[in-house]
């Protein structure tokens, strides 16, 4: 990816450090420090009331923190005005002037600087060509479908060549289909630009389908910070490993650096800290394997139930499990008919197999 913005410098690292954010008795941001490298697309992904809007309006400068410190480029920016922070933003209702057409409106923030109306020109024509709208520039907005309107307010939120780009889950008001498209579209502009951007979803297949990195919050806090296919494939608590993906979860005790199901042992993915109590096993439905009668299942953990239910969804099915030890599994797999023709039908039993290395052991929340 490169790391050249805009305007051909390099987009400046974000540092947060220590962010509090209180109304009255409810903490809405607990002390959050975050680095967000120069360029990186780095999403705050969590449900409702998680804090990752307020983080991204105190970033933008449209709410004041209770204390910490924002530093852009190593510059202290916490008591800035919002509109000398130089710093793009783009709305979940977009925010467009409807008295304006879309020339007007990507044209406004160039305006508020005080540039030359011929810059101004070949800047928007230059943005409309790079959020694919040439051509559009006398427009009114009322005239443009959902997805067009997005790139108008992208557009704008680029033009004037801001130090960060921060996003409020500009995608919600969009269908599925488009949705998925924009999705793609964003991320091609991010890796053209190289611009630090900070990008708020509650959609987990949208922050990990868009991002470098992901942070995922609760309750004001960062919970963890990682990679889309690291925080997939090992979520370090329960509240992550049930945000992330599709995935069962069954209570396990720790004995030594095994976990105990019932009365089997199951062998991890990582080393445990031997630390007795109980913890949970998350199971990514796609990980399991079914295994023939007399297979042999010596290097797996293996699973065994009775088939509850089978359900065809097109591309795939899936398969729900009830365990002999208790709790139930759901099995994933393609809709092929020789994958089909191992499931037996309900109220049969069933051996499931899970690979180590997709074994994994999760905390209990803090």
């Amino acid at each position: 990816m490169t790391s050249e913005s805009a305007a051909g410098g390099r987009s400046p690292p974000l540092r947060i450090r220590g962010l509090s954010k209180h109304y009255g008795r409810t903490i809405a941001l607990h002390e959050v420090n975050l680095d967000v490298d120069s360029g990186e697309f780095i999403t705050l992904l969590g449900p409702s009331g998680s804090g990752k809007t307020t983080l991204l309006m105190i970033l933008a400068g449209f709410v004041r923190p209770n204390g910490g410190s924002i530093l852009v480029g190593g510059e202290e920016i916490i008591v800035t005005p919002p509109h000398k922070r130089n710093i793009g933003m783009v709305f979940q209702n977009y925010a467009l002037f409807p008295h304006m057409n879309v020339f007007e409106n990507i044209a406004f923030p160039l305006r508020q600087r005080r540039i030359e109306r011929k810059e101004i020109a070949e800047r928007v024509q230059k943005v409309l060509e790079l959020v694919h709208l040439a051509g559009y520039g006398e427009r009114r907005t009322d005239q443009l479908s959902g997805g067009q309107r997005q790139r108008v307010a992208l557009a704008r939120a680029i033009v004037f060549e801001p130090r960060i780009l921060l996003m409020d889950e500009p995608l919600s008001a969009l269908d599925k289909k488009l949705r998925e498209q924009m999705q793609i579209e964003i991320r091609h502009l991010h890796q053209r630009l190289g611009m630090t951007t900070v990008y708020v979803t509650h959609d987990q297949r949208e922050a990990i389908t868009m991002s470098d990195r992901i942070a995922v919050m609760n309750q004001g806090r960062i919970v963890q910070l990682d990679t889309p296919k690291a925080l997939y494939a090992r979520p370090q608590t329960r509240f992550v490993a049930e945000f992330i993906g599709e995935s069962s979860l069954l209570p396990v005790e720790i004995e030594g650096q095994n976990a105990r199901l019932g009365d089997r042992l199951l062998k991890p993915s990582a080393s445990l800290d031997g630390a007795g109590g109980r913890r949970w096993l998350v199971v990514r439905p796609e990980k399991l394997s079914v295994l023939d009668s007399n297979g042999d299942g010596s290097l797996l953990n293996v699973f065994e139930g009775t088939v509850r239910e089978i359900i065809y969804q097109g591309d795939s099915f899936v398969c729900y499990v009830s365990l002999a030890q208790g709790g139930e599994l759901a099995v994933r797999n393609y809709a092929r008919s020789d994958l089909l023709a191992k499931i037996p039908p309900p109220g049969q039993p069933i051996r499931l197999g899970l690979g180590r290395d997709d074994t994994t052991i999760v905390a209990e929340d803090q």
